[in-house]
């Protein structure tokens, strides 16, 4: 019912009567101009904000975890000791293996003096020939085991390393999975890491547009508190994805004071004109805003006329709202609805209307 006398407001608004040839001025009346969004005109796609050196640690090998160092919104040093787990098994392993290799170096070094005792006796005709080449055989070997040996060693040196997780880089830690106590499996996710600075937002357009937007080479990206920047360079990648038939693309940002964090939506512009993207929204601020149910407009002013006009809204960002339909570039808005509605019906009463 409320939809419906918004309806009929719309129409008594809208002009349902011949306009006065010379309307009564509005005074007083503030008004906006709906501007476009920051940045080029064309076609806009959203994308998510994601940093160029992220990582995700996860576990390498099995374990306890004894100790985390660091938590989320913490700034790590590269190398630095973010979690600690149990090593028992680990170290049973590694001193197992380094006892093998010592096996192995003294049957290599018995192997290596019995063939040159018998390379010796070969050359007074003392050994025969085949007892020779098994004594080469038996060194080479001995050689070959003690090399496996140390490979061992070496991988259960390594699994060890595993039980103390370092910070790729330096960076941010943005997530932390684990607990002192908890029990970890290879594999498992630990924490996530990313490097502040350098970011990048990738979008996926239709092939159709990819061309398009290869031959710009530029874009601007509007972030959700309605500032833009010019992308530092744009990358279409080369192939198609074949499940979706859409086409990547890679928009690096530049260095901005009070860049978006990693994860923040953005809004990435081209400036194309053909295709069927989603055209660049305008946004106005959510105060001017008539709400009548489920049914929401503004007050235009057109011509020294207000009407109420109907608009299809998405999605809020802060005290703004974008306009999906309903205005256009240049057109003047009341900020103030309520003090609309009173200047209409004093434009009504000076013009001999009726009021609302």
């Amino acid at each position: 019912m409320l939809a419906t006398a918004f309806l009929a407001a719309l129409a008594a608004c809208g002009g349902g009567e011949p306009a006065p040839a010379s309307p009564p001025p509005l005074h007083g009346l503030r008004t906006l101009t709906v501007q476009a969004p920051a940045g080029d005109a064309g076609r806009a796609w959203d994308g998510v904000v994601e940093a160029v050196r992220q990582a995700d640690l996860s576990a390498q090998t099995s374990g306890r975890v004894t100790v985390v160092n660091a938590d989320v919104n913490d700034r790590v040093a590269a190398g630095a000791v973010l979690l600690r787990m149990t090593a028992v098994e680990q170290q049973a392993g590694a001193n197992t293996a380094r006892a093998q290799l010592r096996a192995a170096d003294a049957a290599a070094a018995e192997a290596e003096s019995n063939y040159r005792r018998f390379a010796a006796l070969a050359g007074g005709q003392y050994v025969s020939k085949s007892q020779l080449d098994q004594a080469r055989a038996a060194r080479d070997s001995a050689v070959a085991a003690r090399d496996a040996a140390r490979a061992q060693l070496a991988q259960a040196g390594q699994q060890a390393e595993y039980t103390v997780v370092r910070a790729p880089f330096a960076g941010i830690v943005s997530a932390r999975r684990v607990e002192p106590g908890e029990s970890v499996n290879r594999g498992q996710p630990l924490m996530s890491v990313y490097a502040p600075g350098a970011l990048r937002i990738e979008v996926q357009v239709p092939q159709s547009e990819a061309d398009a937007i290869r031959g710009a080479g530029r874009a601007q990206v509007v972030f959700s508190d309605g500032r833009a920047v010019a992308a530092a360079a744009v990358v279409v990648f080369p192939a198609a994805d074949p499940s979706t038939h859409s086409v990547g693309v890679r928009v690096t940002l530049p260095d901005v004071h009070d860049a978006p964090m990693p994860g923040a939506t953005a809004k990435v512009v081209f400036p194309i004109a053909s295709g069927g993207a989603t055209p660049a929204t305008i946004g106005i601020p959510a105060s001017a805003l008539v709400q009548r149910g489920e049914v929401s407009g503004v007050y235009v002013l057109q011509d020294g006329r207000l009407s109420l006009r109907q608009l299809r809204l998405g999605g809020r960002r802060g005290d703004r709202v974008e306009v999906m339909a309903g205005l256009e570039r240049g057109d003047a808005i009341a900020i103030d609805p309520v003090a609309a509605l009173q200047a209409l019906a004093a434009q009504r009463k000076a013009a001999g209307g009726s009021d609302e």
